[in-house]
């Protein structure tokens, strides 16, 4: 494997993938490619958000003598040892990055948002089609333990029907890049924060009949904060889902991840704030829900990794999930900026 962009995300590829390989999983890390020699070098110590590095410590995030660290991109896409190709850049640099690996013989595994627009998340699919390598969108909510076990009870009707949801993902502006606050490369809140609960609702209940969003819109024109309804008039769908996000918080805001499930027969509640995380609550009392131990991003790397393995192509996460993705949010950005329910 090889990491372009040794970032906040990439510094957490690179901790997924060197655990992933002490678990047992056929992977290891060949190659990283940043700007910086220091990161080349293995120290993460100012990538901002969950560095993997101690920067007490000053503890590498690799052995730079056993992976190769290069300047340029085209140097690892062509590097002849790299079988998969991490790409955690800016997202405006993402599709030309990700089009290159495959045709480069790669398969990639692409930070989201793979793009802001749709037809580019199309495009990329068309040529992932065309050479026959995975492309796979980072989208680690379908794989955060809590929330793959709440996809599977609102499937398996264990506590019957899913009848409402409500999800909140709330925080400050990440303060590590000023990328974040250009809402024209970032997409804001709406796109770069949001997008997880937009496609964690797509992939249990699909595509809804309408949006009804309201809204704030930044300083620099995007939507940094938003509250979405989400209607479906589909047979047996939950009649009440609703997703807030939102970065627009002041510095000091603790980030906060939630969500409400209400079964027929039973509530299930997740706050990552709290100990224990999943409560399900029937029957007059509430217990917690043992989940497994592994974070969101080791397991869709290691997903990816026995997928390519096995010698399948479909993940549990595809581009056309992506591309449907992009077209929601789309439909959120309009019903906000016209105060009307998109369809």
């Amino acid at each position: 494997m090889g990491v372009i962009g040794l970032g906040f995300m990439g510094a957490t590829h690179i901790a997924a993938i060197n655990a992933a390989r002490e678990a047992g999983f056929a992977c290891r890390l060949t190659a990283v490619c940043d700007r910086k020699e220091s990161r080349r070098q293995g120290k993460l110590w100012d990538v901002g958000g969950n560095a993997v590095s101690d920067t007490s410590a000053q503890k590498l995030a690799f052995d730079p003598g056993e992976v190769t660290g290069y300047e340029r991109d085209e140097q690892l896409i062509n590097d002849p040892n790299i079988d998969l190709v991490c790409i955690c850049t800016r997202t405006d640099t993402h599709v030309e990055l990700a089009a290159r690996a495959l045709r480069a013989g790669k398969h990639v595994l692409v930070e989201k948002p793979v793009s802001l627009h749709a037809s580019e998340i199309r495009k990329l699919d068309a040529i992932a089609r065309e050479t026959g390598k995975i492309c796979m969108p980072a989208m680690c909510m379908r794989f955060w333990p809590a929330w793959s076990w709440l996809k599977a009870r609102i499937d398996d009707r264990q506590f019957g029907r899913c009848v409402s949801a409500t999800f909140a993902r709330l925080a400050a502006m990440p303060s590590w890049s000023g990328f974040f606050a250009d809402g024209a490369k970032s997409g804001g809140a709406l796109v770069d924060l949001h997008i997880h609960d937009a496609d964690f609702v797509y992939w249990c209940f699909g595509k809804p009949d309408s949006v009804s969003s309201a809204g704030r819109v930044g300083s620099s024109g995007a939507v940094d904060h938003v509250t979405t309804i989400y209607r479906s008039g589909k047979p047996q769908a939950a009649t009440h889902v609703v997703a807030e996000g939102g970065w627009d918080h002041h510095g000091g805001f603790a980030f906060r991840m939630r969500y409400v499930a209400i079964f027929e027969h039973a509530t299930v509640d997740f706050d990552l704030t709290r100990d224990p995380q999943l409560l399900l609550c029937r029957d007059g009392k509430s217990e917690p829900v043992n989940l497994e131990p592994l974070s969101g991003y080791d397991l869709q790397l290691r997903h990816l990794v026995d997928v390519i393995k096995s010698g399948k192509s479909e993940t549990l996460a595809t581009l056309t999930d992506a591309a449907a993705v992009a077209d929601l949010l789309d439909a959120e950005r309009e019903s906000v900026l016209g105060g009307t329910t998109r369809r």
